[in-house]
């Protein structure tokens, strides 16, 4: 015959009856059961800590920065003052200048200086060289009278 064996005969099978229609297993459902956590070996403590330590580093940082923050501000305070001050200083120094440039004041200069002013000023054309006008030398101040 041949290698393949027959199918087992069921009795029921060998006398022609069919077999009863089975209702189809269901797989076993797993059973479900309640899982105790394991007890914790690691502390809560160190993460806590280094919290806190975050916490107090960032407390302190920012602390720092409003500190310089407002010593920047005192410092730009002051040197806006210090501006006002070289400000008027410098207004002032330039009135001084003009003043001191006026054509009044400066014919009280030259007259203390022994200067006197020339009635036949003659100009000088830079283009061509031209003199224009009649140069005449200037009178002799009159002496200066000392006081006994």
């Amino acid at each position: 015959m041949s290698p393949v064996a027959a199918p087992a005969r069921t009795p029921s099978a060998a006398r022609g009856v069919a077999a009863p229609a089975r209702a189809p297993r269901r797989a076993p459902s797993p059973r479900l059961r309640v899982v105790v956590a394991p007890p914790s070996t690691r502390s809560r403590v160190p993460f806590a800590v280094s919290c806190a330590a975050l916490l107090v580093v960032t407390l302190v940082g920012l602390l720092m920065l409003n500190i310089n923050l407002s010593r920047g501000a005192f410092q730009v305070h002051e040197l806006e003052q210090r501006r006002t001050l070289l400000a008027e200083r410098q207004q002032a120094l330039e009135e001084r200048l003009a003043a001191e440039a006026a054509p009044g004041r400066l014919a009280d200069r030259a007259t203390a200086l022994g200067m006197v002013t020339n009635p036949n000023p003659a100009v000088l054309r830079l283009s061509d060289g031209a003199v224009l006008g009649a140069p005449a030398p200037a009178p002799a101040p009159p002496p200066a009278v000392e006081a006994p």
